[in-house]
């Protein structure tokens, strides 16, 4: 005999559809909110990730919660599932678009053993030996939650390590550096590659002029991977709300009052997982403290196999360049080239081409064979970066249950997970025993060459970062 479903419960077993259009001129400085329901970008990754997951619809009353994390995005769908699998919280989860809207499906897809935007010689430099030591650990310890949190989550990963390739003759002393480094002081074992090594038996890029490999490096396939976190932690009995922007956030009481199109969500905690995608309202001690910076893919049609013997493609490793500004790119299962770098400044100013036909210009310096392939993806997203380039899990306020995990700097792939985890361990009344910098400290204001930080700074970021751009062209470029 068929039973049929009320039909609150039938609409749980499906994906809730966009309410907007995809905004492509969305900006985080200028914008309350990311929007209400709005659709995806159209990325590789939602292209080819297959239907959405189930969800729990929009909120449409008022309710209560003990934990909410805001954002689906990687960080806060890990935090979510270690909640429930070490602490027996089932967290609900507020997601102001559709589910991993941000950040997560619109990267690179690069899971790298790093956080933030730091290389282990300026960990040292900043925090001394004994730290750096303790963060380089934390780090391999991120890669091991992650192996563990994607063994069965069918997410195309492609394992071996990382390439860090020298874009010209003068980087190689730097590399040559740290890699001793990485091998004597942190026994990690990267090794150098001169130029024709890499272009004969890795990749045929016409720049490189030697490259570093690294043992730690997974690529992924960004949209699987955050669908199957997704269906992962609603197994676990998340509860997940897209659709659900937070509008109005107070604290009466030691309650969380959060305020969203459906009704407010009263809460005993708070995790905020919001990524390059934090409203500059969503909380008091989040204004100012990221600076959101856009970044371009792009995605090849399939190569052909002469198209892959012409630029003597022979691995499917991660691999980025000493740009600066820096390339991230990688060969994916289907044959298609994907390269991504830096983009525009404003929201506004990202639909132009021209950013794009920058980056398939980049494209065909490295790989000449390329040039007129057709480009089947093309897009853009913010990346949280802190002002400090380190990120930060961590409770502001003594008083308050209110915890963040944001500031990545582009290296969130893997560490979304770690941070996704140290924000469960916070939430869960564990946080008092992470000792790292990263974990007791705020996200810091904009800072004057790392000397004099201050909020007075935040009005004129991205006159600096205009300035910046030329300047990091010339060096990598020019200079």
């Amino acid at each position: 005999m068929e039973t049929t479903m009320p039909d609150a419960e039938a609409a749980t077993q499906q994906a809730t559809s966009p309410a907007q259009p995809y905004d492509p001129a969305y900006d985080p400085l200028k914008s309350a909110t990311p929007g209400v329901g709005r659709d995806y970008a159209p990325t590789y990754w939602i292209g080819t990730a297959g239907e959405p997951p189930a969800d729990d619809g929009p909120i449409t009353q008022d309710t209560d919660a003990d934990v909410v994390i805001i954002g689906s995005g990687f960080t806060g769908l890990t935090a979510a599932i270690f909640l429930a699998q070490e602490y027996g919280i089932k967290a609900t989860v507020l997601e102001a678009n559709r589910t991993s809207w941000g950040c997560s499906t619109r990267n690179g897809g690069q899971a790298q053993c790093a956080s933030g935007r730091l290389k282990r010689s300026q960990w040292i430099q900043r925090y001394g030996l004994e730290t750096a030591l303790k963060l380089h650990r934390e780090c391999l310890d991120g890669m091991a939650t992650f192996k563990e949190l994607i063994a069965d989550i069918d997410c195309d990963p492609q394992p071996g390590g990382h390439l860090y390739v020298a874009h010209r003759d003068k980087m190689m002393p730097t590399l040559e550096k740290e890699a001793k480094l990485l091998r004597e002081t942190f026994d990690y074992d990267a090794r150098i590659l001169d130029a024709e090594t890499v272009k004969r038996e890795w990749i045929g890029d016409q720049e490189a002029a030697g490259a570093m490999h690294e043992p730690e490096g997974i690529g992924i396939h960004a949209g699987k991977l955050a669908f199957g976190y997704h269906r992962k932690a609603r197994a676990l009995g998340v509860k997940i709300h897209p659709a659900s922007p937070v509008q109005g956030f107070e604290t009466r009481g030691g309650v969380h009052y959060l305020t969203t199109p459906g009704g407010v969500v009263k809460a005993r905690a708070v995790g905020i997982a919001t990524g390059g995608y934090t409203s500059q309202s969503l909380h008091r001690e989040l204004k100012n403290r990221l600076l959101p910076i856009l970044s371009n893919s792009i995605v090849t049609r399939p190569l052909s196999d002469d198209e892959l013997a012409a630029c003597n493609m022979r691995t499917h490793q991660v691999i980025t360049d000493t740009r600066v500004l820096r390339h991230y790119y990688r060969l994916l299962p289907d044959k298609r080239l994907q390269i991504g770098s830096r983009s525009a400044i404003t929201g506004r100013d990202a639909p132009q081409k021209k950013y794009e036909s920058m980056l398939t210009g980049d494209m065909h310096r490295k790989f000449p064979a390329l040039q007129g392939i057709d480009i089947d993806y093309s897009w853009w997203g913010w990346v949280d970066v802190s002002h400090d380039m380190m990120p930060r899990i961590h409770q502001p306020d003594a008083k308050e249950t209110v915890y963040y995990a944001l500031g990545y700097g582009g290296n969130g792939v893997m560490y979304s997970a770690q941070a996704g985890r140290r924000l469960a361990q916070w939430i869960a009344g564990h946080g008092q025993a992470l000792e790292l910098p990263i974990f007791t400290s705020r996200l810091p204001f904009p800072n004057l060459r790392e000397m004099v930080e201050s909020q007075a700074f935040a009005p004129f970021r991205r006159f600096g970062q205009r300035f910046l751009y030329r300047w990091y062209h010339l060096k990598d470029e020019v200079f």
